[in-house]
């Protein structure tokens, strides 16, 4: 979450992919960071333990969401 709200702040488009167990962190960090309306993409937590199916879905849907995050103007 840092390094993506540096680089927004830098002029780099760019998103971060949390977990939503730590969506409401995320979203404390960017609020303290001064930018409270920082978009993010949010998949199922855990990761760990999952197998390459599972895996797979959740890497597609945080794809999609960066995506539609990156692309709106």
């Amino acid at each position: 979450m840092h390094d993506a709200i540096a680089a927004e702040k830098a002029g780099i488009a760019a998103t971060a992919i949390i977990t939503d167990r730590f969506a409401q962190t995320a979203q404390a960090m960017a609020q303290v960071s001064g930018m409270p309306a920082f978009p993010f993409a949010v998949i199922p937590h855990p990761i760990s333990h999952n197998d390459d199916a599972a895996l797979r879905a959740k890497a597609v849907e945080a794809l999609r969401q960066c995506v539609a995050i990156l692309v709106q103007p």
